[in-house]
């Protein structure tokens, strides 16, 4: 059933004024993003939701504050983990990014014979060659697209536990090597059929909307970490 909300309405969406507050004073200048379709931006229109795939969205909201901002997105649809650093790391390298954004691993996902160790090795070579030239690097784990009413069920249950352990490691991925991670595999729309498009791999334009809420949210908290208790 479609959503009859829009973003100006939608309380998982960003409010009014928002992205400028997150995103206040921040310092990035070069922003990059290496990955598959999910960064290409292969997401659905939906009524009511801006047609602007998540990275771009990122990308105009960071310009907002800084337009100088230079950006580059190396998304290709289709490809896996490998070939995401065989065809798209040095590229990124030489852009000489202060900002990353890196996401892959669902393509190899979709697989039954996903090898998480390897696609972890491809995360790690990627995610610390750009710590290593000075980028904050946002990693995330996706919205868990075995919920799309386009997935035939008798692949269901195998796609949503692969989706979730990706999903999960790279989160300890995340928390081993210092990235920004944005974990939406959990987000309780997950399960919501309007986050997802009708070829059952992709996400809307809702989706892409929430994912720049909370990519922004991460952002802002990276820039601004709450004081531990003591």
């Amino acid at each position: 059933m479609p959503s009859t909300l829009s973003e100006s309405t939608d309380p998982y969406c960003l409010r009014p004024g928002e992205a400028a507050e997150l995103l206040h004073d921040h310092p990035w200048r070069r922003f990059v993003a290496l990955g598959d379709s999910v960064v290409e931006g292969m997401c659905e229109p939906t009524p009511g939701y801006p047609d602007v795939q998540w990275v771009d969205r990122l990308a105009a909201e960071l310009r907002v504050v800084r337009p100088e901002l230079a950006y580059a997105n190396l998304g290709r649809r289709g490809l896996r983990a490998h070939q995401v650093r065989a065809t798209q790391l040095a590229p990124a390298l030489a852009f000489t990014p202060d900002l990353a954004l890196v996401v892959c691993g669902g393509n190899d996902a979709f697989s039954p014979a996903y090898d998480a160790d390897a696609v972890d090795a491809e995360l790690t070579a990627m995610i610390g060659a750009l710590r290593d030239a000075g980028a904050d690097v946002i990693t995330v784990g996706m919205f868990d697209v075995s919920h799309s009413p386009a997935v035939p069920e008798h692949v269901r249950a195998g796609l949503g536990e692969r989706m979730r352990r990706l999903s999960a490691r790279t989160a300890r991925l995340a928390e081993r090597l210092g990235t920004i991670h944005v974990h939406l595999t959990d987000h309780p729309l997950t399960a919501d059929a309007t986050l997802y498009s009708t070829d059952g791999r992709h996400g809307s334009a809702r989706s892409d909307a929430i994912a720049t809420a909370e990519t922004l949210r991460a952002l802002s908290r990276h820039l601004r970490p709450s004081p531990r208790r003591s």
